[in-house]
Formats: C-alpha cells, structure tokens, sequence
C-alpha cells in the first residue's frame, strides 16, 4: 500500500486495513516456516506495510 493511499484513507479503513494485512503476513509466515516462499521479499513489504498504517494511525491519535 503506497504512502498516498494511506493519507487518503479514513481511521475506520486504516484499522481495517492493518487487521487484514497482519492476517496476510501470519499466514505468510506460517507458509514460510513450512516450506520457502517462492518470494521471500513479500514478507519484508508486507511488515513495511503495517509500519506505514500504524504510523499514520499514531500520527492521527495524537493530533
């Protein structure tokens, strides 16, 4: 998820959105420790995702 469409999107649909991509990145996690991952780098944009919604939700709460 880019840096833009995060800005744009509501609180309700970030708090959505970092639910449903921490869901993906267990489950990627737990297809990773069974057998390798064709692309192992998904596992490191997908924790960067969750980074980039957690901040901007920080970022919300305190303004």
């Amino acid at each position: 998820m880019k840096q833009s469409e995060i800005n744009e999107a509501s609180t309700a649909e970030l708090q959505e959105q970092i639910t449903e991509v921490k869901k993906a990145y267990s489950d990627l996690k737990i297809a990773h420790a069974i057998s390798p991952l064709e692309n192992p780098i998904q596992l490191k944009g997908i924790r960067r995702s969750i980074a980039r919604i957690a901040t901007e939700l920080t970022k919300r709460e305190v303004l």
